[in-house]
């Protein structure tokens, strides 16, 4: 039996504008019914590479196909297969329910026979049964949220394309729209969506971490959080936190160091001379000597924050030196 074609596949996909990259020669494959994260400051180059996978502008350089379609030949065609909701919010808000609905049944050409049905599926989706007749502008955000996503599947695209759809709404209401990711991932959709908040990467099968446009890690959230740190993740509460952080940046042994709620994440590995410096039962004396008040440090599990950070300070120090 012949295996199932990837949905999306980009290949040395690249954006250029002017003399600014914003993306970078990026490498990427997406199965069907696939929930991959896209993960990356802002500036990363999340939001052009959706755009150029949306056949909404052209790559520079490199390579991409969508549900089949070559998205620099076929522009329309991909267009046509799948669905997309930007940072932006992109409903009406002075129509109701049912007129964005309906307006946005004609713009996707969905049979005339079918869009009661379709509409009727989206507004129970979107958890709006009984407020059909509601201006748009009147709910709150994760209503509406969910309305954008029921609309952007009203002609039942194979792959859909969100980018940051959960800016600015409230966590319950974050956890309710992945809820329904997963709801039509396990009916075959295939989706990419980007995000800057690291907990919403643990609902995602795997993660795509991109900064300054490049590809930086893609794996499972398993795989990247055992990705390699360069020593031992410790943990150590101090106050003030801000001054703690500006000492450890610098003492010897300190790989790395940052901010991480109310405490600091220190990674302790080896010096240039082959042996630790400064060891973890070290760090509270340490501190204390330059008058920081500190707790023992416990040593904890990378999360993807910690990996994320990582690999960013890792690249900048790369370029660097280069």
């Amino acid at each position: 039996m012949n295996a199932v074609a990837p949905m999306v596949v980009a290949h040395g996909l690249t954006k250029h504008f002017h003399d600014f990259v914003a993306v970078d020669h990026l490498d990427l494959s997406i199965n069907a019914g696939e929930v991959v994260g896209f993960i990356g400051p802002n500036g990363a180059g999340k939001s052009t590479t959706i755009r150029m996978l949306c056949g909404l502008i052209q790559p520079s350089e490199g390579s991409a196909t969508v549900a089949g379609f070559d998205v620099g030949k076929q522009a329309e065609a991909v267009r046509e297969h799948i669905g997309y909701m930007s940072q932006k919010f992109s409903l009406y808000g002075d129509l109701t329910v049912r007129e964005n609905l309906r307006f946005f049944s004609g713009i996707y050409r969905v049979p005339r026979r079918e869009i009661g049905e379709r509409m009727a599926f989206a507004i129970t989706m979107a958890g709006l049964a009984g407020r059909e007749d509601t201006l748009v502008r009147t709910l709150a955000g994760g209503w509406k949220q969910r309305l954008a996503l029921g609309c952007a599947i009203l002609h039942r695209p194979p792959v859909l394309f969100l980018d940051e759809p959960t800016s600015g709404v409230e966590p319950e209401a974050r956890r309710r729209f992945w809820d329904l990711i997963h709801d039509l991932a396990a009916e075959g959709v295939t989706t990419l969506v980007s995000t800057h908040y690291m907990d919403e990467a643990e609902y995602c099968n795997r993660i795509a971490l991109i900064d300054r446009g490049k590809l930086i890690a893609l794996g499972s959230p398993r795989e990247l959080r055992n990705l390699p740190l360069g020593g031992e993740l410790f943990e150590i509460r101090c106050t003030p936190l801000g001054a703690a952080l500006k000492v450890l940046i610098q003492a010897p042994g300190v790989v790395d160091a940052a901010i991480f709620g109310d405490a600091l994440h220190v990674v302790l590995g080896v010096n240039h001379k082959g042996k630790n410096t400064l060891s973890a039962a070290d760090l509270p004396n340490f501190l204390a000597q330059q008058g920081i008040h500190a707790e023992p440090a416990q040593q904890v599990l990378p999360s993807l924050e910690d990996v994320f950070v990582q690999l960013v300070t890792r690249g900048q120090e790369e370029r660097d030196m280069s």
